[in-house]
Formats: structure tokens, sequence, C-alpha cells
């Protein structure tokens, strides 16, 4: 029987992108062009195995990047080129690049100083939780190819560390916008090339090297910044 520090809770969010998934494969499966009308929304609930809201609440996500345009009375609507190889991910940095490029900025502002934090202000416990967070994330990663949310239990146990509540509470405040660094599905195993790095960040945070820390977080953040915008290059 697992104990409770053990148990971690499923966001809504990752409810939510694994829905618009499916359902993205299903449009570019379908041949969908901008303009068409999408199916029901009980349709799609029924198709998905999941509730009307469920999906309701998913599509609200769409909507608020252009995807999709819902007329009441009339139905849903795509109004974006959906592709086989896209997810909510790249459709999202695709469709509201702005706005990502500037969570990036703010996430590198505050995530590079709580590494120099953290290096300095660790504890043996937080140094305990950070070390257990990322064996998980290495974990994960060997097995399926990502480990998105991991990799934010990883990065939250060091914002943890830097002994700031007001900066976990910043990072909590903007989390809709920087949890899309932490939705890549298996298969599209976004910013992997960094993975290595994210024990080098622990080695300098366990050596209190707060200078080594934030340089190795500015690594990390150059190649989730390249492989966001080579995302949003795409099909350009």
């Amino acid at each position: 029987m697992e104990t409770p520090s053990e148990l971690h809770p499923i966001s809504t969010p990752q409810i939510d992108t694994l829905i618009l998934d499916a359902l993205t494969r299903y449009i570019a499966q379908s041949g969908a062009q901008p303009g068409s009308r999408l199916p029901p929304e009980r349709v799609l609930a029924e198709k998905l195995g999941v509730s009307r809201n469920t999906v309701r609440e998913a599509l609200k996500r769409w909507e608020a990047l252009g995807i999709i345009l819902r007329k009441k009375g009339s139905g849903t609507f795509l109004q974006v080129d959906v592709g086989i190889n896209d997810s909510f991910l790249s459709l999202r940095f695709k469709n509201d690049s702005a706005n990502m490029l500037h969570a990036l900025e703010v996430r590198r502002v505050i995530e590079s100083e709580c590494c120099a934090l953290a290096a300095q202000r660790a504890t043996a416990e937080d140094l305990a939780s950070i070390e257990r967070c990322l064996n998980e994330v290495e974990r994960v990663h060997l097995s399926v190819g990502t480990a998105g949310a991991e990799d934010w239990a990883f990065h939250s146990s060091i914002y943890r560390a830097a002994g700031n509540p007001l900066l976990l509470q910043m990072l909590n405040g903007i989390y809709d916008s920087l949890h899309a660094f932490f939705e890549s599905p298996p298969e599209q195993a976004l910013f992997a090339d960094s993975l290595p790095l994210h024990r080098e960040l622990f080695n300098a945070i366990h050596q209190r090297d707060s200078k080594a820390a934030r340089a190795i977080c500015h690594q990390i953040l150059d190649i989730t910044e390249r492989d966001m915008k080579d995302v949003i290059n795409a099909k350009r």
C-alpha cells in the first residue's frame, strides 16, 4: 500500500491535455479543415469515455487560443489547420507563441534565482526531496520518453528549497502558462536534451554552488527555448 507521501494529485490540466491530444488526432485523421464543424460535446464525451463537462472544460482551452470557435445554437467550428503530428502542446505554442515566450522569460528570471537561493538555503530534507524527484524524472523519462508531471515536481521542489514562499506563490499564480512547458507528450519528447543537465543542477545545489546552479538553469531553459521555437516555426 502506498503511503501518503507517495501519492500525487492528478491535475485537471493534465486530463484536459489528454482529451485535447485525442481530439487533435481525431481531427487530423478526419481531414477536417478550418471552418469544419466538430461533433457535438455529447458525441465527443461518449467516444472519449468522459463526462460532457470534462469535454466542455477542455474545449475552453482551445477556444481561448482561437483554435476553435463556438457559436451558440450552431456548434463548434475548427479555426486553424491541425496536422497529424500536432498535439495540444504544439498547437498552443503555435497559436499562443507570444504568450509562451513571455512565460518562458518569466520562468527564466524567477527559476534561475530560485536555483541560486536553493544552493544557499536548502536543508538536508530539501536536498533529499529534490533528489527523490530527480530520480523519478529519470526513471519515468527512460521508461516512456518524457516525464512532464515528474519534471514539474522536480522544479517545484527547488522552488520550495529556495526558502521564499512568495516565489512559489508567484509561480503558482502563473501556473497555467508555465504548465505548458511540462505537458509534452511522449511522441514529441520535447526538451529531452536537457535531461542530463537536471542531474548537474542537483549536484550544483547539493555542493552549495549558487553560480553553477544559476548557469545550469539557464542552460536548461536555453534548450527549452530552442525546442519551443522549433515547434512555433514548424509549418510556417
